[in-house]
């Protein structure tokens, strides 16, 4: 049951070669144990949610009825990211689970394809999009701590509606980053001892120790994975998140959805008076 195999190389040096693989399971079992755990939690002991502060009725009447939440180029990248984490997820541990076909050249095929994206996302992320709306900041852990005291019924004033990414989303934004930014650079080092298009191979740019501890990082980031990806698609099939789930798909969410949940203080949409659909609904302020 050791969480790392090891083995003996040629100069009789004992080094890790990879992560036990029983952990592919563990990890299933964790978010599934996650989904389990959160859906009793909604459905016997969560309360409806509360929120201080109201808006004016000239700000509501400048919401447009499609909220602007995610561009093209966003969308884009989120499901070539969806697309290549599930084909390196499959191709990399259903042989491990007794599924045999050639399946070296489609995980380093989609890791190319995901580093890729991901500089491109970095890169778009910095210059182009507010960059600091995914990291939590002092409001969201003031909200989170009244959430909390008011969860255990102590006196606390009720938390801020949510800015664009509540802590929830930039939390798992973080745990992604970590294993993902983890699994893409030892990847990319790995490619060094397969046959590729991109440089010649090249087993022995390491020792046999440094590549182990590399093998076992990308093992590990690797089970992280499978536990948030289904996390993630728990949330994205829920009934209460579809709204924000079609924003991925269609760019924008409803204006009820978007008034009812966040702050237009702290998530500012643009909301010219000259633009077509900020027309109010019919029968609105």
């Amino acid at each position: 049951m050791d969480l790392v195999e090891r083995a003996v190389d040629p100069w009789g040096q004992d080094v890790p070669i990879h992560v036990a693989w029983f952990l592919i399971r563990v990890a299933a079992i964790a978010g599934l144990l996650f989904v389990v755990a959160h859906a009793i939690y909604l459905r016997y002991f969560a309360n409806a949610p509360q929120f201080s502060g109201g808006d004016s009725p000239e700000l509501l009447a400048r919401v447009p009825a499609h909220v602007p939440r995610h561009s093209l180029v966003s969308r884009l990248y989120h499901w070539i990211m969806a697309a290549c984490m599930l084909t390196l997820l499959l191709s990399a541990f259903l042989p491990k689970l007794g599924v045999d076909f050639n399946w070296v050249p489609i995980h380093w095929s989609a890791g190319a394809v995901l580093t890729v994206a991901v500089a491109y996302h970095i890169i778009h992320a910095s210059f182009r999009q507010d960059f600091w709306s995914i990291w939590p900041d002092k409001a969201d852990l003031v909200d989170a701590a009244r959430r909390i005291r008011r969860f255990f019924g102590r006196a606390a004033l009720p938390p801020r509606r949510f800015p664009k990414y509540p802590l929830e989303n930039k939390l798992y934004h973080g745990a992604i980053l970590v294993t993902g930014l983890t699994a893409i650079t030892t990847g990319v080092l790995m490619m060094f001892r397969v046959r590729t298009i991109f440089f010649p191979r090249n087993p022995y740019l390491f020792s046999d120790m440094a590549w182990g501890l590399i093998y076992v990082l990308h093992g590990v980031a690797g089970v992280g994975l499978i536990a948030l990806v289904i996390v993630h698609i728990y949330f994205a099939i829920r009934p209460e998140k579809l709204a924000i789930t079609k924003s991925m798909i269609f760019g924008w969410m409803g204006r009820d959805f978007y008034l009812k949940h966040y702050d237009p203080q702290r998530w500012a949409i643009d909301a010219s008076p000259s633009s077509p659909i900020t027309k109010p609904l019919e029968g609105e302020p």
